[in-house]
């Protein structure tokens, strides 16, 4: 009997002894265990960025696994979109981003910064179409957008039309929106044209082009000013 109970005593001191030695193993290799790791090479088809709550920041991914986009922290409707990076701010919302692709038909890169509850309202773009005649156009492109009409609205007002499936329905309500000042319009483009001009070509309010300072294709200087019909005035 005795010798039963100091087997039993052993064998506690032994477990004991044991699990210090694993506590402290696990604590010590742990507490010298590096947060930042380095890799030479890493396969993967999408990152995301976070915060340390979990705020989503930004997102690098192929085209497969790319984002949809965000608005008010609430994802978008699934949709297919170039490989590249997506940004987002603090309110949960979209806010730029780096996308590029090419296919039979062509190839690109955009740049985008987007305005406050809506879509880009500033674009470094690269654009260029196969064929006979290659439609290559590349350089900075600005639009104004209104304040009254978020992304929200402009993609409930798409989906409506195209439920509906009407082009003369269609037709009609953008140039309603139109009429409102609801319309986005582009009004700036610095860089070279499809038809080879380089230069600064100026739009109105309604999107007209009303100021031309370029050179052509054949190296002739132009300083144009226009009215809203597109004639040359000056």
């Amino acid at each position: 009997m005795e010798k039963l109970i100091r087997e039993v005593r052993i064998l506690k001191i032994y477990a004991v002894s044991l699990t210090v030695v694993c506590i402290l193993f696990f604590f010590f290799g742990f507490k010298n265990q590096k947060t930042t790791q380095r890799f030479e090479e890493i396969d993967v088809e999408r990152i995301n960025i976070i915060e340390k709550e979990g705020t989503l920041k930004m997102v690098i991914s192929n085209k497969s696994r790319q984002h949809p986009g965000m608005f008010n922290k609430k994802e978008l409707k699934p949709r297919e979109r170039e490989a590249g990076m997506i940004f987002f701010n603090e309110l949960g919302d979209e806010c730029g981003g780096l996308v590029y692709g090419a296919d039979k038909d062509g190839s690109g890169m955009v740049y985008s910064v987007d305005q406050r509850n809506t879509d880009q309202i500033m674009q470094l773009q690269y654009m260029e179409g196969t064929g006979n005649k290659k439609n290559r156009t590349y350089g900075l492109k600005l639009w104004d957008r209104p304040d009254d009409f978020p992304l929200e609205d402009i993609i409930k007002f798409e989906d409506s039309l195209k439920k509906l499936n009407d082009p003369v329905a269609s037709k009609k309500a953008y140039a309603k929106l139109r009429s409102e000042g609801k319309i986005t319009q582009e009004r700036f483009f610095a860089g070279k044209t499809a038809d080879g001009d380089v230069g600064l070509f100026i739009k109105d309010t309604k999107g007209n082009v009303r100021l031309k300072i370029y050179v052509d294709k054949n190296n002739q200087t132009h300083m144009d000013k226009l009215d809203e019909n597109g004639k040359i005035i000056q």
